[in-house]
């Protein structure tokens, strides 16, 4: 899915960073309502993804309303960019029953760990077999050698 296909959930950026976050969010409910349904309101905090937030509406007519009304929009004296968001809401997957938890960092972190030591008692099992082989090797050579 590209940012060019319309789906529920819109991308907002170049909202104010100094403005507390409930603020903002009960600022876009009020200015967004209009349009339709909200099912949610995902503001980020992070600094990468500072000033940016998505609002997910009920329906794709929705969101594409307040899309062409809304982008360029004057928002606490900044202008707005809204785009469709890449991918599905987690709002919207858990209505039609698609939605997969993410991974936490301590999840994803766990998995890192287990695939190392998975990885290493390969790399062990296999430098034991390659040692193995080579006693093998050296005890079939003095077994020739015992017999001339």
């Amino acid at each position: 899915m590209s940012s060019t296909d319309p789906n529920q959930s819109l991308y907002i950026k170049g909202l104010p960073e100094k403005i507390r976050v409930e603020e903002i969010k009960a600022s876009l409910y009020t200015l967004f309502l209009t349009y339709g349904e909200i099912l949610d309101i995902v503001i980020m905090k992070k600094d990468k993804m500072r000033g940016q937030a998505f609002v997910v509406f009920d329906d794709i007519a929705s969101a594409t309303a307040a899309l062409r009304s809304l982008n360029g929009f004057s928002f606490y004296e900044k202008s707005i960019t809204i785009e469709y968001a890449k991918s599905k809401s987690d709002a919207v997957a858990k209505l039609d029953g698609t939605y997969k938890p993410k991974l936490s960092v301590e999840d994803i972190k766990r998995k890192a760990a287990s695939a190392a030591a998975m990885s290493a008692t390969k790399r062990q099992r296999s430098s034991d077999s390659d040692s193995d082989d080579a006693k093998m090797s050296r005890v079939e050579e003095s077994e020739d050698d015992d017999e001339d």
